[in-house]
């Protein structure tokens, strides 16, 4: 696990190709990461589908309440099959964009 902080957006890449593996221990790290925006960046893991997508649900959940964003980076996934609770994009720079969205929605009180 590789972490990376860029402003106000905290990056962290699965190094490892194993999600759960990944999702257990970032879920037990949830405290040092939940004042700041989250990038998941497992697009290394080529075993990644929909059904270990959405184990991230719960976890995306609590994020929403702290009111920041917790965007996925995953390749090789059909993004209209994603739940509407989860935020899936296929690069580091489009996660980066969402946030931006979601950072002025905020703002504006949306």
């Amino acid at each position: 696990m590789k972490v990376d902080h860029k402003g106000h957006t905290t990056i962290i890449k699965d190094t490892e190709g194993d999600s759960l593996t990944f999702l257990e221990k970032v879920s037990n790290q949830f405290q040092t990461y939940k004042e700041t925006n989250v990038i998941l960046d497992i697009s290394h893991d080529t075993s990644v589908d929909i059904k270990s997508i959405k184990n991230f649900v719960d976890l995306a959940k609590k994020f929403k309440k702290e009111k920041k964003s917790f965007v996925i980076v995953a390749e090789g996934i059909d993004f209209n099959d994603v739940l509407v609770s989860l935020h899936v994009v296929p690069t580091v720079l489009e996660a980066h964009d969402l946030i931006e969205m979601e950072e002025i929605e905020r703002d504006l009180g949306f």
